[in-house]
């Protein structure tokens, strides 16, 4: 099988090797796609203490594919079965994973891209925003997870808020921003203060959502809060420490939540929500997907994540297109 490993930093190479053989509990798993996360981002650009050549795969996660072979003492999957699961060496056309940590896909689902975990880490932020029915919401970061995030704010049965308000490098545009729900587009160059002071009287916003893992929209996101109100910390901040106006978090008594999950039951059960709710049509990927490329070309689709020229959100490396 192919597969691409990081030798260094913005460099891949794509080389051939066997397939892993799946042991007790596992499955090997026919990768169909595998989205660049921003949080791939890190290794790709070499942060401090990572070691290079990573393993084969890594660190690829946003997986989807098919069942190839099951291991000893695995129930409920077979193969051929379309499946999307939790693994870190998902850019290869094969990848090892637990059957624990596996989710199948309905056969609605069966030949579109399904990106389960970057939906488990949505549907788990959205659980821990504690939003309630009538509250003005900030999203800072409109991409890929800021945009499951909106979707999930009009899911059936979800508290709707009076007014959300987004703030992004570059504008999004009417025909997206309205597709997502959103009331006012900000970009950071724009006086985001003075826009959420108005539409709020001056008490600023109940939610604030950073979703960048960025200086910059940390320490926005604490002057947009109101006093009590909440900050939800849904970037992954990755890059080194982080400085807080603890003064003004103390003042206002704000309510920071790190919403990140790390217990793999947690994760898998968001995984399985994030599946039922795309099968249900509360969540569609298919307009936020707008890059494709082939294993060989996996330099190029992470050089064009780093950029994020105009018109890109998403980009999902796919072995073998079509298949």
């Amino acid at each position: 099988m192919q597969t691409a490993i990081l030798e260094a930093p913005r460099r891949f190479a794509v080389q051939s090797m066997e397939p892993p053989a799946p042991g007790e509990g596992e499955i090997l798993l026919r990768v169909r796609g595998c989205g660049v996360c921003g949080s791939d981002m890190g290794p790709w650009k070499g942060i401090q203490g990572l070691s290079y050549p990573m393993a084969p795969g890594a660190p690829g996660h946003e997986v989807f594919g098919t069942v190839e072979a099951v291991g000893p003492a695995v129930s409920g999957l077979a193969v051929g079965d379309p499946v999307t699961a939790l693994t870190y060496g998902a850019y290869a056309e094969s990848v090892v994973v637990q059957a624990a940590e596996t989710v199948p896909l309905p056969p609605t689902l069966a030949g579109r891209v399904v990106l389960g975990e970057p939906m488990a880490c949505a549907v788990n932020v959205a659980r821990r925003t504690g939003i309630q029915e009538g509250d003005v919401v900030v999203l800072l970061g409109t991409g890929f997870l800021g945009a499951l995030l909106l979707q999930l704010l009009r899911v059936p049965g979800a508290p709707r808020p009076a007014r959300v308000i987004t703030v992004s490098r570059r504008r999004l545009s009417p025909e997206m921003a309205a597709w997502l729900g959103i009331d006012e587009a900000l970009t950071y160059e724009e006086d985001v203060h003075g826009r959420v002071g108005e539409a709020t009287g001056g008490r600023l916003a109940d939610v604030v959502i950073e979703a960048t893992g960025r200086q910059r929209p940390l320490d926005l996101g604490a002057e947009l809060t109101r006093v009590r109100g909440r900050l939800i910390i849904a970037g992954y901040h990755q890059d080194g420490p982080r400085t807080v106006n603890m003064q003004l978090w103390n003042w206002r008594g704000l309510d920071v939540v790190n919403a990140h999950e790390r217990d793999t039951e947690i994760y898998r059960r968001g995984m399985e929500e994030g599946v039922a709710l795309l099968a249900a049509g509360g969540l569609d990927l298919a307009p936020l997907i707008t890059h494709t490329f082939p294993l060989a070309e996996i330099n190029l689709a992470f050089a064009m994540a780093e950029e994020r020229p105009e018109g890109f959100l998403k980009a999902v490396v796919m072995p073998e297109p079509g298949r």
